[in-house]
Parts: structure tokens; sequence; C-alpha cells
């Protein structure tokens, strides 16, 4: 089997693989992404082979939560401008999120909008912020969902970081953690009604922003207060499944806990920090699906454990072997992990309106379908990493070293 060794700088080379980088998160990622659409085929071709003793979707989905809060306060943190932060983000993932909605859209002859999409302003506005899942609106893409965590994630970030609450990660950890056990117990649905939220949050979005990345001193500390309130609310007050929101914010900063943790920069809350923070993140967690109003087969209370424990099986896997060769497919995976994300479940209405439904096929044929619809999005998935994510990317980082501000960076702090 083809192997890359472990890296950790980027470099523009390669046409396949974008250059050196952390490759055994690449190859965590590349798993995330085979799960979640594997998740989404097997609905589809050969359903006897998805399993019911854990969640395919929730675990790939939480793989990458979990792979997020661990880089992304890092890669803040380690610039220590917000302004260079957002302007990579925003080159990260909107050019191709763009892309799919137009694909959504261009495909409405063939392929109807989603049921619970609702063509008015209010949807409109939730996928311009991406907060479509904490804003009670559906993406037109049906995984557009998790971006709405990621999202709210950076936005709580770069309050904590602008205000130096940054370094109590096992704080945050465990707080969201019980919130979610809160919100479980007492939510059974949303509470902030659609257009509202969605309008509202579009306001503040822009405004927080403007003020984070373009504004000096106590204008920036405002504006990134007013984010972390609007994180907060949203993820608490909007999360479709009102636990769920909370226990991913959870499940990120035990990300940033662990990151921590591995660099020996525990110093801090000794009580709620490192090992304690991890252990105590994943005993909440485990136990809120009992509590919480009944939310979906995944949630299930054998399946959501079980669940969990492969995540943190496959993520400490990951740590474990992260010095030595990795496997390049699953690198490879990683790369392009995001258009894989992104394109699969559009593709495959695409194909179903194209070709039909493959269950009423024998076996056999199923199979072939299923292997050419996987190598259908692997193909389309690089060409979009090679010609839209990866240029975009560097524009994104041409752009912020342009606007980059003289100050000083700040390394990854101290604390859990």
């Amino acid at each position: 089997m083809l192997t890359a060794q472990p890296r950790t700088a980027p470099s523009p080379s390669g046409p396949g693989l974008p250059g050196p980088r952390l490759a055994w998160l690449d190859a965590i990622r590349g798993v995330g992404a085979t799960a979640v659409l594997l998740e989404h085929m097997f609905y589809r071709f050969l359903p006897g082979l998805r399993p019911g003793w854990f969640n395919l979707g929730m675990y790939g989905v939480l793989v990458f939560f979990l792979v997020s809060g661990y880089i992304i306060p890092a890669s803040l943190e380690h610039k220590g401008d917000v302004r260079a932060f957002w302007v990579g983000r925003f080159f990260r993932l909107y050019p191709l999120y763009l892309l799919v909605v137009g694909l959504v859209l261009v495909s409405l002859p063939l392929v109807p909008l989603r049921g619970p999409v609702v063509p008015d302003a209010a949807t409109a506005a939730a996928h311009a912020t991406m907060l479509m899942d904490v804003v009670g609106s559906a993406g037109v893409a049906d995984t557009m969902w998790t971006l709405s965590y990621e999202m709210v994630f950076y936005l709580l970030v770069t309050a904590l970081f602008v205000t130096g609450l940054h370094r109590q990660s096992g704080v945050w950890a465990v707080a969201f953690a019980l919130a979610a056990l809160v919100a479980g117990l007492l939510l059974a649905a949303p509470v902030l009604a659609r257009g509202p939220a969605a309008l509202v949050a579009l306001g503040v979005f822009v405004a927080g922003l403007a003020c984070v990345t373009a504004a000096p001193g106590r204008v920036r500390r405002a504006g990134a207060l007013v984010l972390g309130g609007l994180a907060v609310t949203l993820v608490l007050l909007g999360s479709r499944t009102p636990w769920l929101g909370p226990a991913i914010l959870a499940v990120m900063f035990t990300g940033t806990v662990i990151h921590r943790w591995e660099r020996g920069r525990s110093a801090g809350s000794r009580a709620i920090t490192g090992p304690r923070a991890v252990a105590a993140v994943a005993l909440v967690l485990a136990v809120v699906p009992f509590f919480a109003f009944p939310s979906g087969a995944w949630a299930y209370p054998r399946v959501w454990i079980t669940t969990l424990a492969l995540v943190a099986a496959t993520f400490a896997g990951g740590m474990a072997l992260r010095r030595r060769t990795v496997p390049r497919v699953l690198v490879w995976l990683g790369v392009i992990s995001y258009s894989v994300y992104l394109l699969h479940h559009p593709l495959l209405k695409l194909f179903l309106a194209l070709f039909g439904d493959p269950r009423e096929r024998p076996p056999g044929v199923q199979a072939l379908l299923a292997v050419a619809f996987l190598a259908a999005v692997l193909a389309l998935s690089r060409l979009t990493y090679r010609f839209v994510e990866r240029p975009m990317q560097g524009a994104g980082r041409r752009l912020a070293k342009a606007w980059a501000a003289p100050r000083p960076r700040e390394a990854l702090g101290s604390g859990g």
C-alpha cells in the first residue's frame, strides 16, 4: 500500500495532494468522509450492509468535529490575527459551498428542492451565514447542516480569543456537555422562530465580523462578545435537536483540550483539564440520550454510546500512529474530504433521478452501480479540489498576508 510520511507545513506542490500537511489528521478526515458517504449510499445501494449497532453518518460527522476542535483554535492562536483567520475560513469554506448551492439550483428540473427547504428570505439569510441548522432553516443539500456548527464554533472561538478567555478549553468542553444534558431534559424542539432568527443572525453576523476584523480595541472586543453571544444563543435555543448542538461544541472543545494536553500545556484549572476534562465530557455525553426527548435512531443510547466510542478510538488510534507512515489513500481522501462531503448527496439525488432506485435491481447490479457512483464522486471531488478549493485557499492565504496587521503572534496558550 502507498504511504505518506507525517507532514506539517503547507506547500503548493503536487497535482493530487497539496503538499506537506498533518498527514494523520488528513487520514482521519478521510475515514470520516468515507463513513458519511457510505451512510448515504447504503440507503440506496445494498441497504443490508448498513450497520445497526452504530451510526455511520454520525460517526463520520463527530470525527470531523473532533478534528476541527483539535486544529482550528490552534490555527487562530498561532496566527494571532482574527482577520487572517476569517479570510482563511471564508476562502476555505464558501467557494465550494456556493458551487454546490449552484449545482442544486441548476438540478431543480430533475431534482426538486428538499421538502423542508422554504424558498424565502429567511432561507437565503440562513445560507448566507451557513447557520441553517441553528436558525430553523434546512440546507439545500442534506449535509450542509453540519456547517452550522462549524460556523458557531468559529464565532465562539473568535470571541474567546479576542477577549482572552480561550485558554480554558476544558471548562468550555465540560460546560457545553452539561448544557447538552440540560437541553435534553428541558427541550423537545428549538425555541427560536425560524424567520426572525435567520434574519437577525445575518445582521449580527455581518456587523460583528466587521467589528472583529476591521475595528480597533474596544470595538473589536465588543464585536467579539456579540458574536460569542450569538453563537451561544443559537446553539442552545435554535438547534434542530436541542441537545445535539451543545454536545457537538463539547466534542469540538474536547479536541482543543487534547491538542493542549498533547503539547504539555495543561496548566490552569487542574480539576477540568487534560484527561479529566476528556473523561468528564465522555461520561456526560454518553448519558444524555437516556434523559433527552427522543431524537431518532442515531440517538438510541446503545447506538449513540457505540458511535462515541468508535469516534474516540479512531482519534486515539490516529494520534498513536501519528509519527508512523500513513496510508496515502486515506491522506488523499482527507485532502478532498470537504468536496466529498458536500458533493456526494446532491450527486446521489441526481443519480437517482437519472437511473432510478438501485434497490429495485439485483444485488450484483446494485454493487456495480455503487462502485460506479463512488468512482464518480471521488473523480468529481478531485476536480473540485484541484480547480476550486485549492486555488481559492491559495488566494485566501495571499489576501490574508496582504491584509495582515503587524502584530505579535500568540502561540497556543496554556490551559486545559
